[in-house]
């Protein structure tokens, strides 16, 4: 086996054990998600279940080994028009409620390869229309992407499958289109790099390129009642370093 093909091996393995890893925290982040905890307790819950099943060292540890392992990024528990990126800070003591959508996002590594992935709760039925628009939209990017799998097609099939949905407030209310938040989108995945500098676009666009062998992307979707365009607001909360 050429050392090229043994890299990529490995990080397969990487990969797979992280996310396994993701999988057992999504299944228990999802029976602790309850109205009344506090958005803090959440996020952190769901870090340290991340580092127990995982068995990577503590936060603050000087082990040699501590960037081996563990969560790939600040949870994201973004409520209600908060689309996306946010994580409360101490001392912030929101708490999620009956009526609130709350879209979990969270990372988990193994040897710098991030498994980054998210899911949303709701505990009214009427966000059912808005959580599967989301849910198909994923599946039709998840079924197009591959290998030379142009950018610009995976965003058209992903604009589509979102925005064939429509929400209703209440029964009897005018229905509401739901769109795909053109701003926001997946993107390419490095070691230890949470964006690796390639965007994997939602919507219709012009993005050139295509999907590569050899290379880790997250597909992501965002479904909105809103006008489909999202605008920074808020607190900072964490922060990404540069690799330049």
């Amino acid at each position: 086996m050429k050392e090229a093909d043994k890299v990529i091996e490995e990080d397969v393995i990487n990969m797979r054990e992280a996310a396994e890893c993701h999988r057992q925290v999504r299944k228990y982040a999802q029976t602790i998600a309850r109205p009344g905890i506090k958005m803090i307790d959440l996020c952190q819950a769901i870090e340290g279940k991340t580092r127990e099943l995982l068995g990577a060292p503590p936060m603050g540890s000087d082990d040699p080994n501590f960037l081996a392992k563990g969560y790939g990024f600040p949870t994201g528990c973004s409520l209600n028009n908060v689309a996306a990126h946010y994580s409360p800070n101490y001392g912030d003591n929101t708490v999620l409620k009956e009526g609130d959508i709350c879209k979990l996002d969270f990372g988990t590594q193994v040897g710098g390869r991030i498994a980054d992935c998210a899911f949303t709760i709701a505990f009214d039925p009427k966000f059912d229309p808005l959580i599967e628009a989301t849910k198909e939209g994923t599946r039709a990017g998840v079924n197009f992407a591959g290998i030379d799998a142009r950018f610009s097609e995976i965003g058209e099939v992903i604009q589509e499958a979102i925005e064939s949905y429509e929400f209703l407030e209440r029964d009897g209310a005018e229905a509401i289109p739901i769109k795909a938040i053109e701003n926001l989108s997946g993107h390419s995945l490095g070691k230890y790099q949470m964006h690796g500098g390639q965007g994997v676009p939602i919507v219709k666009n012009d993005e050139p390129g295509c999907m590569e062998e050899g290379q880790f992307y997250a597909i992501e979707t965002f479904a909105s009642t809103g006008r489909g365009y999202c605008i920074e607001e808020g607190e900072c909360s964490h922060y990404m370093r540069t690799f330049d």
